[in-house]
C-alpha cells in the first residue's frame, strides 16, 4: 500500500503555545516501514504459490490467509499514518497533490507493463471482453473493483478503499469532526455485522442500473466533490467533499464485487482503529479509552467474520482461515507497536519503502514466471524453494529500480508542485474550530 511511513510533528493542544505542526519535523516510523514489508511479501506468497510451493500452500491454507492477512495489515497501517499525514500538512490540496503523485504514477506503470506483456503473448489481461470506455473511466479514481471494472494488477483491488478512505478524511477533515475516530471504528464495526449479511454485490450496476451509467455517475459526483473540496471556499468546500465521499462510500457499500459486505465495512473498521492509536499515540486521546475501543472494534469484525460467509467462502476452513487472518492482523499490529521505539532491521525497514513497488509489480513478474514452460513441472521441494529466492531477488532488483526512479522522483515532484500551487494560490490550510474529543462519553 502506498502510504508514506512519518511520524508526524507535535499537534496543538488547547492552551498550548505549540504553532501548525511543521513538516519539517516529520520523520519516518520504521516499525511501520517494517510492517508494510511483511504484508507485501504475504500478499507476495499469495499470488505466487500458485504456482510454486503448492503443497505448502494447501497447508498454510488450512488454517490462514497470508494475502487477506497482509491486507489487514496494510489497511491497520494506512488508518494509522494517512490521518496523520493530513493532518500535518493542514492542507487538502497538498494531501490530494501527494496522494497523486504517489498513486499513480507507478500504477500507471504496472498496467503499461501488463499491456507490454499481454501484447507479448505473455500473460492475459482481465476483463478483455468488457467494455473499454466505462473499464478506462472507471479507473480514474481507481474505484474499479467496486465499479465492477477489470482489475490490472489484479492487486489494485485494494486501492478502491484506499482512496474512499481519502475521501471520508477530507470530508471529516474540512468538517472539523476529524478526531472522533473511535466513533467511525465502531460504526463501521457494527455496520459489518448488521449489513454485511444483508447488502448484495453488485446492486447499483446490475440490479438498479447499468455498469456504464453507475460509473459515469460515479465518476461525476466525486470530480465535482473534488473540485468544490479543493477550489471552493467556505460550506461549498465542506459540501463537496461531503459529496465526494458519501458517493465513494455508497458505491462501496452498495455495489462492492471483490470483498462481501463485511468485509469492505471491516476495512473501514480497521483503519479508523489504526486511527484511534495514532491518536493514542499522538497525546490526543486517552490510551485508557483508544485500546477498549479497538478491542472492542476487533471483537465485532471478529464476530463479522464468523457470522457472514464471503462469495469465495464455502466451507468451515474458509471461515476459520478468515477469522486467523484477521486475528493475527490485530495481533501482529499491536506486537508492533509494543515494539515501536526499539530499532528496526535496516533490509526489513527498506522493504518498507519500496513495498508499494512490491505490491503492484509483483502480479507482473508472476506473469512472466508462469509463461516459462518448465516451471510448471512438479519440482523438489528444495528446488522450488531456489526458484521462489530467485523470484524475490529479481523482484525486490526490480522494485528497488523502480523507486528509486519512479517513485522517488515522483514525490519530489508533488511536493515541488504543492509548494508552487501555494506560492500561486496562497496557502490552502482551512479554519478549523477547537478540537472536539474523541471521548465517547463527550459530544
Amino acid at each position: 500500500m502506498p502510504d508514506a511511513a512519518t511520524q508526524p510533528a507535535p499537534q496543538a493542544q488547547p492552551g498550548s503555545q505549540l504553532a501548525t505542526p511543521r513538516p519539517a519535523a516529520a520523520k519516518r516510523l520504521a516499525w511501520l516501514d517494517a510492517l508494510r514489508g511483511i504484508a507485501a511479501l504475504c500478499v507476495v506468497f499469495d499470488h505466487l504459490t500458485y504456482s510454486v510451493l503448492q503443497p505448502v500452500r494447501n497447508t498454510v491454507y488450512q488454517w490462514f490467509d497470508p494475502g487477506q492477512y497482509g491486507v489487514f495489515v496494510f489497511f491497520l497501517v494506512s488508518g494509522y499514518i494517512v490521518p496523520a499525514s493530513l493532518e500535518r500538512k493542514g492542507s487538502i490540496r497538498s494531501f490530494w497533490v501527494s496522494r497523486v503523485f504517489r498513486l499513480y504514477p507507478l500504477y500507471l506503470f504496472a498496467v503499461g507493463a501488463m499491456i507490454v506483456l499481454w501484447a507479448s503473448g505473455i500473460g492475459s489481461l482481465s476483463g478483455m471482453n468488457s467494455d473499454a470506455v466505462t473499464s478506462s473511466f472507471a479507473d480514474v479514481f481507481m474505484l474499479q473493483s467496486v465499479l465492477w471494472a477489470p482489475t490490472v494488477p489484479n492487486v489494485v483491488w485494494s486501492l478502491a478503499y484506499e482512496m474512499v478512505f481519502y475521501l471520508m478524511l477530507t470530508a471529516l477533515f474540512l468538517g472539523g469532526v476529524h478526531r472522533r475516530s473511535s466513533r467511525y471504528a465502531l460504526t463501521f464495526g457494527v455496520a459489518a455485522v448488521v449489513l454485511g449479511g444483508i447488502l448484495k454485490p453488485g446492486t447499483l450496476s446490475y440490479s438498479l442500473l447499468s455498469p456504464g451509467i453507475v460509473v459515469a455517475i460515479t465518476d461525476g459526483l466525486i470530480l465535482t466533490g473534488l473540485v468544490l473540496a479543493l477550489a471552493g471556499r467556505g460550506r461549498a468546500r465542506i459540501a463537496g467533499a461531503a459529496l465526494a465521499a458519501a458517493t465513494g462510500l455508497l458505491v462501496v457499500a452498495f455495489n462492492s464485487g471483490y470483498a462481501a459486505s463485511w468485509e469492505s465495512f471491516t476495512i473501514f473498521a480497521l483503519m479508523f482503529s489504526g486511527t484511534v492509536l495514532y491518536r493514542a499515540e499522538n497525546g490526543e486521546y486517552p490510551w485508557r479509552w483508544a485500546l477498549p475501543v479497538v478491542i472492542v472494534v476487533f471483537g465485532v469484525v471478529l464476530g463479522a467474520a464468523l457470522w457472514h460467509v464471503s462469495p469465495e467462502a464455502q466451507s468451515f476452513v474458509a471461515i476459520r482461515k478468515g477469522f486467523n487472518s484477521l486475528e493475527a492482523a490485530g495481533l501482529t499490529f499491536a506486537v508492533a507497536m509494543l515494539c515501536r521505539n526499539r530499532k528496526v532491521p535496516r533490509p526489513l525497514a527498506w522493504l518498507g519503502l519500496v513495498s508499494y513497488s512490491v505490491y503492484l509489480l509483483h502480479p507482473v513478474l508472476i506473469e512472466i514466471y508462469a509463461s516459462v514452460p518448465w516451471t510448471h513441472n512438479e519440482n523438489f521441494v528444495p528446488t522450488e524453494l531456489l526458484m521462489t529466492a530467485i523470484f524475490l531477488l529479481v523482484l525486490l532488483v526490480c522494485c528497488g529500480l523502480t523507486y528509486r526512479f519512479i517513485e522517488a522522483p515522483m514525490q519530489r515532484m508533488g511536493r515541488r508542485v504543492a509548494r508552487r500551487l501555494d506560492v500561486r494560490f496562497g496557502e490552502d490550510i482551512p479554519p478549523q474550530p477547537a478540537a472536539a474529543s474523541d471521548n465517547l462519553l463527550l459530544p
